[in-house]
């Protein structure tokens, strides 16, 4: 069974169908959140990356500096889209897709909706995650996160275009001490999303394509509604009935109804969904119903958030938004975060699809999101009473900040990750003195491999990262540096490699597949350090080097970073950044 996810942007993503594999069961069980600890040997004169330094500079923080009681939006900045949140009393916990990064699915802790703690990943072992052979943009997709008072559990519902897994289940009763394995549902589409009744009944809404032969138009989807069953985890055989076709009005052929999720307030039941694909056209919408199987009649004011048919050159400009979840706040208010982006001054997509939050007026029948539907601004005023503490005691920062890790602890900060396998598999803090030791696997940036790659997402359209390396490769099949990675297809490689018996650094840029040398030159690196640095305002990225500390020099001038967007790339990540090392280098010095 093939199923296609055909987005369309401003532009037509390209498009691809994914196998989806047979169901089978899976026993659920908590283990350890942390991988098992294990001995690692490193390799012999492996390379050290001794400190890395992320610093942002956007235009638009140095000229809307925040007041007191001010926050920036959006919350989470970088790739993290397709946010979900749910609250158990004073906890909210918030989700976002991660594709085929691993690990997987970050999951964030708020007590006020403005300051948030990234507290781990939902998917973090190989039983839950199986990302070996995927691309970029398969894995993850769109989860789910909801919490059911009436056993006091919560649930992260989502689909996985990897390992067999499809549409997949996982709970626990504290998200701080890891997840269950999977329970594979058996049903097709994506975007589930699980509901919770006050009876104790629950339902799973998602996405799906029309019966066969019913599709009228590309981009013709349907939202379908399953009751399911709580001891045994899988949805109830026969009880799925069709509650959306098409849209909020199909005679004017809307595209990619997706991402419902169904809410209850004074005895109504509301579905909100994103329709018009994750592009220019987002948005969110809503029905309303007497019953959580429909039928639902969409609200007259449709749609409640969106971005598209703005001015194109208005200024700090936001886009995209859609794909949006509700919560009531600690204020008694209903919030929505949502995904959007900030396209850079060529209007390109490289930092992603980012976590945006508005406060949402539902003091009528349909719930609004406020200002939703003009051009969003930069800053938001904080919920009554709270303080601003991002940045501090562990909260993530937002705005133009610096992050440093200078790799002192074994564990290391959430925002490293791996793609499609655990950076345990090579990453190793060394033991002797600060400083990480990445074991080269034969696998380079370019295979649909795991590789050997530690990554930090791209955050800011003007960002400086540093790094510094110790590595003296040995033949020309070692190469290790920096890369901006938006996929295997689309990257740029700096690193430090050999030809005979000179030292070289390289500058590689691969566009559609096809890999070209921007520039090399040989260096002198035996015995000492080199510092490695990427530089980018806006689409201009510089990669410069120094071997004194002092003075920097850019290899190959300034380069676009167009492939570094969606808008060339396709698929549906953002930039990142990683420090990388490969034992089958495949660039060759001329």
């Amino acid at each position: 069974m093939l199923l296609q996810r055909k987005i369309k942007f401003s532009y037509w993503f390209k498009q691809g169908a994914i196998a989806l594999f047979a169901f089978t069961a899976l026993s659920p069980q908590i283990v350890d959140a942390a991988n098992p600890k294990t001995k690692k040997n490193t390799v012999k004169d492996a390379p050290v990356f001794s400190q890395f330094t992320y610093k942002g500079d956007d235009k638009v923080y140095n000229l809307n500096p925040l007041k007191p009681d001010e926050f920036y939006n959006p919350i989470l900045q970088g790739c993290y889209p397709d946010p979900s949140i749910c609250r158990k009393g004073n906890d909210y916990y918030m989700v976002c897709s991660s594709f085929a990064i691993f690990p997987g699915v970050p999951i964030f802790h708020s007590t006020d909706l403005v300051n948030w703690k990234q507290i781990g990943h939902v998917l973090d072992r190989t039983s839950q995650l199986k990302l070996q052979d995927c691309g970029i943009s398969a894995g993850i997709y769109a989860p789910s996160i909801k919490y059911n008072p009436n056993n006091d559990t919560f649930y992260m519902i989502t689909t996985q275009f990897a390992g067999g897994f499809g549409n997949i289940i996982v709970k626990t009763k504290d998200p701080l001490q890891g997840w269950s394995d999977p329970y594979k549902l058996k049903f097709d589409g994506i975007d589930p999303s699980i509901f919770f009744d006050d009876n104790g009944k629950a339902y799973i809404v998602h996405n799906d394509a029309p019966a066969r032969g019913k599709e009228l138009y590309n981009g013709h989807r349907v939202i379908k509604v399953w009751e399911y069953d709580l001891e045994n985890d899988q949805v109830i055989a026969g009880t799925d009935k069709l509650i959306v076709d098409g849209g909020v009005d199909l005679s004017k052929k809307p595209i990619w109804i997706e991402a419902p999720h169904i809410y209850k307030k004074n005895g109504k039941y509301y579905l909100m969904c994103a329709e018009g694909g994750t592009g220019g056209n987002h948005s969110e919408v809503i029905f309303i119903s007497d019953s959580p199987k429909g039928p639902y009649v969409p609200a007259p004011g449709n749609p409640i958030l969106s971005q598209r048919h703005l001015p194109e050159n208005r200024n700090n400009k936001i886009d995209w938004a859609g794909h949006a979840d509700l919560v009531e706040g600690p204020d008694g208010k209903y919030y929505g975060v949502f995904l959007a982006i900030r396209p850079n001054e060529k209007n390109r997509v490289n930092a992603g699809r980012e976590t945006f939050i508005l406060p949402v007026d539902w003091t009528g029948t349909f719930p609004v999101f406020e200002n939703g539907l003009i051009p969003m601004e930069p800053k938001l005023k904080m919920p009554a009473g709270v303080e601003n503490k991002t940045g501090k005691d562990g909260y993530l920062p937002n705005g133009n900040f610096t992050f440093t890790e200078n790799f002192t602890t074994e564990k290391l900060d959430y925002r490293w990750v791996g793609i499609r396998g655990p950076h345990q598999d090579f990453a190793v803090v060394n033991p002797k003195k600060p400083g990480l030791i990445i074991n080269p696997l034969p696998t380079n940036i370019k295979e649909v491999k795991p590789t050997s790659t530690l990554f930090y997402r791209q955050q800011h359209s003007n960002f400086t990262a540093t790094t510094t390396l110790s590595f003296v490769p040995k033949t020309e099949k070692e190469l290790a540096g920096l890369v901006c990675y938006q996929s295997e297809r689309f990257n740029y490689v700096f690193g430090v490699t050999k030809k005979g018996n000179d030292y070289y650094i390289v500058l590689e840029r691969t566009d559609r597949g096809k890999s070209t040398i921007v520039a090399s030159e040989p260096i002198d690196i035996k015995k000492q350090t080199i510092d490695l640095q990427v530089v980018a305002k806006g689409d201009d990225y510089n990669f410069n080097y120094s071997i004194n500390k002092a003075e920097f020099k850019n290899v190959g001038g300034t380069v676009s970073g167009d492939i570094l967007s969606t808008n060339r790339a396709g698929g549906f990540t953002g930039t990142m950044i990683g420090l990388y090392a490969t034992s089958v280098n495949d660039i060759v010095i001329p």
